[in-house]
């Protein structure tokens, strides 16, 4: 096979004469002749990206390489001239044809950087549904449905607010579950509760809203995404109702965050009093409640309390997704928005994404319409309450005197240990070494208390799971307990 040299700035021949890798090319011959020069062209750009070909490398000439693969020398002239243009040789003349300097060898792989902890035999952190309880065959049923009836032109750049179809099937589906007023005009699918916030804090930036105020223990999630629209956060605190009025009022703040339904972390449900002092405070400042209802189905000791958007939709703006009852990975979700609102938010949405996959939102809303979506609800609710019973027992039975406070609600519980278990520092320490991943309250912005105070997620664990990861938290404990004890005299 005709050898070549290579050349690294300096005339071509001023280098000494290697055999370069020109077998790499012999399957482009091969292949069926329509197809030989496509395949031709991409061996060449492959070998050049991976590195096989190195920046400087002279290649054959048109000639010999024809000659050398069996093919036409029209084809391989064709080939050098298609690479020069895109970049990946270069050609000079009277020198001969060249990989250009500008290519540079792809680097590894990309990685999956979710976070899906390592080396963890039991994982507690709260925010996490059962992905095993995906519908995954009734999902696929309706993934077949849709394909075969939706029309070709809904394939098009959809209305930003989302589906007609998908509006009407969740303000319906809303005003059934949630006791929400849902005008399917006012209804805008978004990605998820953190796209919903987001849009929300765009719109009350360019109304000059200097900060939104958040609930202090809360998601810490919430004042980021409003740091991301050019909004500070106004952290606010909680007493044994929900938000704090006296702190509220004295905050300046006219948009506030609020989890009336299930508080995270502390687990509490606003009460009715509170409730309606937020909406007097709403109305007498004009402002805005955000309700983001994260867990509001899931309630197993009574029907669930229905949403605060529901008592005055012209001052809440209510949001929700699919993540806790279906999976967070379909990115889907809700935001019902005051008539006042309603155009601001659609056009930052349309200028942020134009709108949501057809596809996806086809799919759930033929999901919601044929009762899917409720079994599911059911299903997950059945599970998530077994589990949160099994929680509670394995706690009571490892660790005598805790107390778990909050609603039976929603994917977590809060759990104080008694002193004796304390420092907390010290403790979770021991749980990480033994396999254990759990957070305390504290990392959720609750005042620091005597003892051990824990915000335990138990929807994503089988039960069988619970119970161990509940057995080795007290194991790590007792044991670290028993070497600190003094032998007897």
């Amino acid at each position: 096979m005709t050898s070549s040299g290579t050349n690294r700035g300096g005339p071509p021949n001023s280098l000494p004469t290697i055999q370069a890798p020109w077998e790499l090319l012999l399957p482009a011959a091969a292949a069926p002749a329509r197809a030989r020069g496509r395949t031709l062209r991409t061996a060449l750009r492959d070998a050049v990206r991976s590195g096989r070909l190195a920046p400087g490398t002279r290649l054959p000439s048109s000639r010999d390489l024809a000659g050398d693969l069996g093919v036409s020398r029209g084809l391989v002239t064709e080939a050098y001239e298609q690479l020069t243009a895109e970049g990946y040789l270069r050609s000079d003349r009277g020198a001969g044809t060249w990989v250009g300097e500008a290519v540079r060898a792809v680097g590894p792989r990309a990685r999956d950087r979710a976070p899906r902890p390592a080396g963890v035999l039991a994982d507690f952190v709260a925010g996490t549904p059962d992905l095993s309880l995906f519908p995954r065959s009734a999902w696929s049923a309706a993934h077949r449905g849709v394909l075969a009836e939706l029309p070709h032109q809904a394939l098009g750049y959809p209305d930003p607010r989302g589906l007609p179809r998908l509006r009407t099937a969740l303000a319906e589906l809303l005003v059934r579950r949630r006791g929400v007023v849902a005008d399917p005009e006012r209804v805008i699918v978004v990605s998820g509760v953190a796209q919903a916030m987001t849009l929300l804090g765009f719109v009350l930036h360019a109304r000059g809203t200097p900060g939104v105020g958040v609930e202090n223990p809360g998601s810490p999630e919430h004042g980021s995404l409003f740091a991301s629209a050019g909004i500070g956060a106004v952290a606010l605190p909680l007493d044994g109702e929900g938000l704090a009025m006296a702190e509220l009022r004295a905050s300046g703040v006219r948009a506030v965050v609020t989890t009336p339904a299930h508080q995270f972390p502390t687990g509490i449900a606003y009460s009715a009093r509170r409730r309606a002092e937020l909406l007097d405070w709403a109305r007498s400042v004009d402002g805005l409640l955000i309700e983001d209802d994260y867990d509001g189905e899931f309630r197993y000791d009574r029907a669930p309390v229905g949403a605060l958007q529901g008592l005055d939709p012209e001052h809440v703006a209510y949001t929700g997704s699919v993540s806790k009852s279906l999976a967070p990975g379909l990115r889907l979700g809700w935001l019902l928005v005051p008539a006042s609102h309603v155009e601001e938010v659609v056009e930052r949405k349309r200028t942020m994404d134009l709108g949501n996959p057809v596809l996806d939102q086809a799919l759930l809303a033929r999901f919601v319409e044929r009762g899917d979506y409720d079994r599911q609800l059911r299903r997950c609710r059945r599970a998530y309450r077994e589990r949160r019973d099994v929680l509670v027992a394995a706690l009571e039975e490892h660790f005598p005197g805790a107390r778990v406070s909050g609603i039976a609600a929603g994917l977590h519980v809060v759990a104080a240990l008694p002193g004796r278990y304390g420092p907390q520092d010290r403790f979770l320490a021991r749980a990480a070494a033994a396999g254990v991943m759990v957070r305390a309250s504290a990392h959720y912005g609750e005042t620091a208390v005597d003892g051990v105070r824990l915000v335990l997620g138990y929807a994503h664990l089988p039960p069988a799971r619970i119970r161990d990861g509940v057995r080795l938290m007290a194991d790590a404990v007792r044991d670290q307990g028993a070497r600190r004890e003094p032998s007897a005299p």
